[in-house]
């Protein structure tokens, strides 16, 4: 996997740097301390090949290895976030951001039908999925009934749900946040114990899954 610029490049755990590919037009003494004194290993190579390689890669593009996804045996908090078969990488890194700034540990999604952890992913994300554990799961409907088992109380987000500002919340959260075209799936919903909204005043009747997700993340629990 690939990735590249220059605020990518520090963000990037070092462990998972196999190497680094540095335009030979690139002028920047700070880079070039930051590759040494870290010993990564890079390849000098021609603007025109990175163009290729990568758009607006700042001189620096990335080989990366691919992401590790973690199990649900990795969770430890009280607050998970799932995303039911969310579709766009640019939404599933501002999620993870978003999330990692709020202080979610970890993250649920599903194997098929769902934007993966990809190179978009990983830009959008700004370093965040350096502190966020992606636990993808084959079914997400036998994946509520395992954390129900943990003392999770499932809260998902619909536009048919109750207020989220009037709910009493459990010590022990998953919030469910569906597609951007179809929202909740229909057995997920039915799995849920509480069906939870955004109050709207405007014309506009839905808002982008990355904001919806951080109102209700960072509304929940205050």
């Amino acid at each position: 996997m690939r990735v590249s610029g220059k605020n990518v490049l520090k963000e990037t755990s070092k462990d998972k740097i196999k190497k680094l590919y540095i335009s030979k037009n690139l002028r920047d003494d700070k880079i070039f301390k930051y590759i040494k004194d870290n010993k990564l290993k890079y390849i000098l190579t021609d603007e025109k090949i990175m163009n290729n390689m990568a758009s607006n890669h700042q001189g620096i593009i990335i080989d990366i290895h691919d992401y590790k996804y973690g199990t649900t045996q990795d969770i430890n908090d009280n607050f998970v976030l799932m995303l039911d078969h969310l579709e766009d990488p640019h939404n599933f890194g501002a999620i993870i951001r978003t999330a990692e700034a709020r202080g979610i540990k970890n993250i649920i999604i599903p194997k098929d039908r769902s934007v993966s952890v990809n190179e978009t992913v990983m830009k959008v994300s700004s370093g965040a999925l350096n502190h966020v554990n992606i636990i993808m799961v084959n079914n997400l409907a036998q994946t509520i009934d395992k954390l129900k088992e943990l003392g999770f109380f499932i809260y998902a987000a619909d536009m048919d749900g109750e207020d989220y500002k009037k709910i009493s919340y459990s010590d022990k959260v998953c919030l469910i946040i569906g597609s951007e075209g179809f929202g909740l799936s229909k057995l997920v919903k039915q799995k849920s114990d509480v069906i939870v909204k955004i109050p709207m005043n405007g014309k506009v009747n839905s808002l982008n899954a990355s904001v919806a997700t951080g109102i209700l993340l960072f509304g929940i629990g205050d």
